[in-house]
């Protein structure tokens, strides 16, 4: 499946290779659904956010379906940016330079456009072991988030 993100408000001509990106939950979504602010973030402990975040790689995607607050499967959808996007300052400029892990952020609306119904979570220990490291950042007061 293909998604064109530089359809947006911003930048209406296509290009020839759109980059894919994905959005990692535990809500069950339907095509076409909007993604907006203003509605709890994935992470109980942050509440309402001002930002819609995403990413353009499959792995991160998945941390966040696993990770993700609620009940139920982790699930991935495909998503595509209504407005502008930018860096997720919360990882580029703390913890990744240059953004390896390409992960965004956008005040703008993300339309559901597809979900990856085949992929393989990471190992129960991974899992168990990043949230121990995101409990510990918890207690310590580091992990808030820059919206």
């Amino acid at each position: 499946m293909s998604i064109d993100p530089s359809k947006t408000e911003n930048n209406p001509s296509p290009r020839p290779f759109a980059q894919t990106y994905f959005h990692g939950t535990k809500a069950n979504l339907q095509i076409g659904t909007l993604l907006k602010v203003g509605f709890n973030s994935n992470y109980a402990q942050y509440g309402q956010l001002n930002h819609i975040y995403f990413t353009a790689t499959l792995d991160a995607a998945i941390w966040g379906a696993e990770l993700a607050a609620g009940e139920g499967e982790g699930r991935i959808y495909l998503v595509e940016p209504t407005g502008s996007i930018e860096d997720d300052p919360n990882l580029t400029d703390k913890k990744f330079p240059g953004n390896p892990t390409m992960s965004y952020r956008s005040h703008h609306p993300l339309k559901v456009v597809g979900e990856v119904t085949i992929w393989q979570g990471h190992a129960p220990e991974q899992v168990k072991a990043m949230r121990d490291g995101l409990a510990k950042l918890r207690e310590q007061g580091l992990d808030e988030i820059e919206n």
